[in-house]
């Protein structure tokens, strides 16, 4: 598989997970929005093998998900 079409296919079920949210009452989040929730976790060790990538992004669940959103909250914020 081209990198271009693995590309294609993460971003689909970012996009998918986005969505799944959306429908359960969380309205602004968007499919980058999960890939940096879930691409966050690779930052030490480097991007896994397809199969765990695949399923960090199926099984993100929403309380996950906005733990990383207040924790880059707090980060991105200077005071």
């Amino acid at each position: 598989m081209a990198d271009k079409e693995l590309s294609v296919m993460i971003e689909e079920l970012c996009i998918s997970k986005a969505e799944e949210f959306r429908l359960i009452g969380y309205e602004h989040v968007t499919g980058k929005d999960v890939w940096e929730c879930v691409s966050a976790g690779y930052a030490k060790n480097g991007q896994p093998e397809l199969h765990r990538l695949v399923n960090d992004i199926l099984s993100l669940k929403v309380t996950k998900f906005m733990n990383h959103l207040t924790i880059s909250a707090y980060k991105g914020t200077s005071f």
